[in-house]
């Protein structure tokens, strides 16, 4: 159990959260089953579910993690009524070709396609676009970044550059000099997505 606890912390730093929210949310908004999901990201079904119970810690492709990244963002999507239900297949058969390597996640997001709809607020950023079967050829909808997905941006720029133990010692280094420079690493370095959102809407705007 303590060795569950010490990946599932893992995670959280590498991930934002635990593989198995991501799984089991994904599976949820968008009627897949585990195995589904495997087939659609390009991972085995026996590796996945060493993923979900965090009997393993990482993904090691990284075009593997760009897709998963992809269905989280469709997943919240499909939530919040972003996407036509129809159009999820296509979006899916879309993230299960795409073959390019995961760097950190970059954002793309959906507006609903009435005129009078609002933009959504998908939690992750995606290096392909999503689109609209039937709509304009290589034309994606004008889209605006969302607080989530902002907040997912920062968290891994910083995880790109440094690890939590080298954020934790800059942050306690930073603390005697400027306080609030201090609580920006801790927040978005090594802090859960909820605690990064809620320091994100203190400061913002």
């Amino acid at each position: 159990m303590e060795q569950t606890a010490q990946n599932l912390q893992q995670q959280v730093e590498l991930y934002g959260e635990p593989l198995g929210e991501v799984v089991r949310r994904i599976t949820a908004a968008l009627g897949l089953t585990q195995g589904g999901l495997a087939q659609v990201i390009g991972l085995s079904a026996p590796m996945l579910s060493q993923l979900v119970s965090a009997q393993r810690v990482k993904i090691g492709n990284p075009a593997v993690v760009s897709r998963l990244r992809a269905v989280s963002e469709l997943a919240d999507l499909a939530v919040a009524g972003g996407i036509e239900p129809e159009h999820i297949a296509h979006e899916l058969d879309g993230i299960r070709a795409a073959t390019s390597a995961y760097t950190r996640p970059t954002t793309a997001h959906l507006q609903r396609s009435a005129p009078a709809g609002q933009p959504v607020d998908p939690p992750a950023r995606f290096v392909r676009p999503l689109t609209i079967p039937g709509g304009p050829p290589d034309v994606s909808p004008a889209l605006a970044p969302s607080a989530r997905a902002v907040v997912r941006e920062l968290q891994d720029l910083f995880r790109a550059v440094a690890s939590a133990d080298e954020i934790q010692r800059a942050a306690t280094a930073a603390a005697a000099v400027s306080p609030g420079v201090a609580e920006l690493l801790l927040a978005y370095g090594t802090g859960r997505t909820a605690d990064a959102l809620a320091h994100y809407d203190r400061h913002h705007g």
